[in-house]
């Protein structure tokens, strides 16, 4: 009979010791303190275990305009948005300083504890950086789980096995401290969560670029995509390909983008993780081409490509693949040519799969950014949902469910019209 051996790991939880009542038993503080500590402890193994941790509702990050403040006299009438650009004058600058509103909300973090922010609450971020870090323009600010002791409570006996003093606090009030930081806060690289307790129990909200103590912030320099969504774990996910979806290349564009006479062109995906780069093996990505043409006569062939990047030398992991075309087959006008990746062959650092589903063709363009696109190619990617659905941009492929296909496509015509 052969044996199979097993790595064993002290599993991180305290000793649930449950208190255990008898006719004529004395109890103490201690011993109802220790009662609560057991159902604590049970509720947080509970949650991280099954459920996990992260922000589960609201905590948004959002910039305090003047506007927002309340007005004094001195202030005068209200300044246009075209104004606020004018704050690094210094001029009335109590109004001016850097804060962020950070909405209510709940999360738990990673020890399991509930982090509730009830009324929301304005921060300077100047002053809460400590003074040692405020040489920097990027931030990052979060949430902590915090306890602080409150209403003092007259005692009626005193102990007879150590001193006490007249008065106690009576009870424990649950609460948050916010912190903010120049330094990036290090990443969950942990797959199993639950077995571990992790070091840094922060639930980081946002990153916040080009910080300056006396400028008002706008929503465009907070990144709130650092926030980890509530659950036992975050997939990998597809964050941006450098071909736009649904748009209309010419011939000669579309040669560039698939590398037909370039080794350095080809299709880019970019993922959010490490991805395994022995994963990704001849059929996990293809490119077909629809031929132009009226109803059923239009023919379909699949288009011959390789893996330029990673190379055979790659490390083990990988963020980002290129596959080039690599046969000579020749576009006309009106075909359609469709890009597959079969996120589910894909695994991640963890061996689990991407979560590739082109969630309503939004996955990012990696090229020039929104705002520079032309005019046709922004007109072709707008739609009516600006933001996906968790309220945090940019949008990434995945619908928490893992794995399924990543589709894609666009057009070609022979010259632009």
């Amino acid at each position: 009979m052969t044996e199979v051996a097993t790595e064993t790991t002290e599993f991180d939880v305290p000793p649930l010791r449950r208190l255990r009542y008898f006719h004529g038993q004395l109890l103490s503080a201690r011993d109802f303190q220790r009662e609560q500590a057991y159902f604590r402890e049970k509720l947080k193994l509970r949650m991280r275990c099954l459920l996990g941790y992260g922000v589960v509702c609201g905590l948004y990050v959002e910039p305090v305009t003047r506007h927002d403040e309340p007005a004094t006299e001195a202030d005068g009438p209200p300044e246009s948005e075209e104004d606020a650009a004018d704050a690094a004058d210094g001029a009335d600058s109590q109004h001016r300083k850097a804060k962020v509103r950070i909405t209510p909300g709940l999360g738990v973090d990673c020890d399991g504890n509930e982090v509730v922010v009830r009324g929301g609450c304005v921060i300077d971020l100047w002053e809460a950086l400590p003074e040692d870090e405020r040489d920097t323009d990027t931030v990052w600010i979060g949430v902590e789980y915090h306890e602080r002791a409150v209403e003092p409570t007259r005692t009626v006996y005193n102990s007879s096995c150590a001193d006490s003093s007249d008065c106690e606090f009576g009870w424990t009030d649950e609460s948050h401290v916010v912190r903010v930081t120049s330094k990036r806060p290090p990443k969950d690289e942990r797959c199993e969560t639950c077995c571990s307790r992790c070091t840094y129990k922060v639930l980081w909200l946002a990153r916040i670029d080009g910080l300056r103590r006396h400028e008002p912030l706008r929503p465009r320099q907070i990144h709130q995509n650092i926030r980890r969504p509530f659950g036992t774990r975050v997939p990998t996910v597809i964050t941006g390909v450098n071909w736009i979806h649904g748009h209309t290349y010419t011939i000669d564009e579309a040669k560039e983008l698939l590398g037909t006479q370039k080794d350095t062109g080809g299709l880019v995906v970019r993922f959010s993780g490490d991805i395994r780069v022995d994963t990704l093996k001849p059929g996990v990505m293809d490119i077909q081409v629809i031929e132009g043409g009226a109803g059923r006569n239009a023919d379909t062939w699949f288009m011959g490509g390789k893996f330029e990047e990673p190379g055979e030398t790659a490390e083990e992991y990988t963020q980002q693949l290129r596959f080039r075309q690599t046969t000579r087959e020749t576009l006309q006008d009106g075909d359609r040519v469709m890009v597959t990746v079969r996120a589910a062959f894909i695994l991640d650092r963890c061996c689990r799969p991407v979560d590739g589903t082109n969630v309503g063709g939004k996955v990012p363009y990696l090229g020039r950014g929104r705002e520079e696109a032309d005019d046709e190619a922004e007109t072709e990617t707008r739609g009516g949902c600006v933001l996906p659905p968790s309220g945090i941009g940019p949008w990434t492929s995945g619908t928490g469910a893992g794995g399924d296909v990543f589709e894609s496509w666009f057009f070609v015509t022979e010259e632009r019209s």
